[in-house]
């Protein structure tokens, strides 16, 4: 049994992480590093309820592997039809993901019924002027509004997870 399917019973919206920089915090060395999940406290800072939030993994995106995606489509496949799921990652690989997860989650000429989003931080959730709350925030609303499909969401802005792309030089998805 998947986490999800042993939460099957608690409403609301499925958050599965994955570490990348909307996790990273300082260590007293100086260094970034893969912290606890950041959406729990961001959660908890603006007061929602409702969601479960399951640490899957605690790697930066460059790090994640095959048998990662393998388990995020695996962990997908066993939330309950009508599922919205949320996934924060990495968001150098973030694109790569989303269409393993539309390959792999029966998103491709049919569907399950589920809405998945995938979001995260340019900047870690630990820092000042991290985009991290607005992103999980605008990721939660679209998980439960969207049509069943396969999404990334940043900065405000819902992409096709078959064509996004990160432009590095402008530090934005397009």
């Amino acid at each position: 049994m998947t986490e999800c399917a042993a939460n099957a019973s608690r409403p609301g919206v499925y958050i599965l992480t994955t570490g990348g920089s909307i996790d990273k915090i300082y260590t007293l060395q100086g260094e970034m590093e893969i912290g606890p999940p950041a959406a729990r406290e961001l959660l908890e800072r603006a007061g929602a309820t409702g969601h479960t939030i399951l640490p899957v993994l605690a790697k930066d995106s460059l790090d994640l592997t095959s048998e990662d995606r393998d388990r995020l489509a695996e962990l997908v496949n066993g939330c309950p039809p009508g599922a919205a799921v949320v996934i924060t990652h990495g968001t150098d690989t973030m694109p790569e993901t989303g269409r393993h997860l539309l390959k792999h989650t029966g998103h491709t000429g049919h569907t399950d019924h589920k809405t998945v989003v995938i979001t995260g931080a340019l900047q870690p959730a630990a820092m000042s002027h991290s985009d991290a709350a607005f992103n999980l925030g605008s990721a939660i609303l679209a998980a439960q509004t969207l049509p069943p499909g396969v999404y990334v969401v940043m900065h405000g802005t819902v992409f096709d997870v078959a064509t996004v792309r990160k432009d590095k030089a402008q530090g934005r998805f397009v």
